[in-house]
């Protein structure tokens, strides 16, 4: 990939994902998330991230579906 196209890539793809930079907050709120419902450490982030973006939901088929995390709720997309 050529450094233009790479530019092109991150402008166009990786950043508009970029929706929630980690911070020592971010972190914090992970730990507190951990503590509190049990999650591992990287799942206890998600989360974390999630309701500091403002989401309302969550899909993940490794965590408890339907639970609800200060708003957020968690779906299991595969579950029947």
């Amino acid at each position: 990939m050529t450094a233009e196209k790479a530019q092109r890539f991150l402008e166009q793809v990786l950043m508009p994902l970029w929706q929630i930079m980690p911070s020592q907050v971010l972190y914090h709120r992970g730990l507190e998330i951990q503590a509190r419902y049990g999650f591992s450490f990287y799942d206890s982030l998600i989360v974390a991230a999630a309701l500091e973006s403002g989401a309302t939901r969550l899909y993940s088929e490794d965590m408890q579906h339907g639970q609800q995390i200060e708003g957020l709720s968690i779906e299991n997309p595969f579950r029947k």
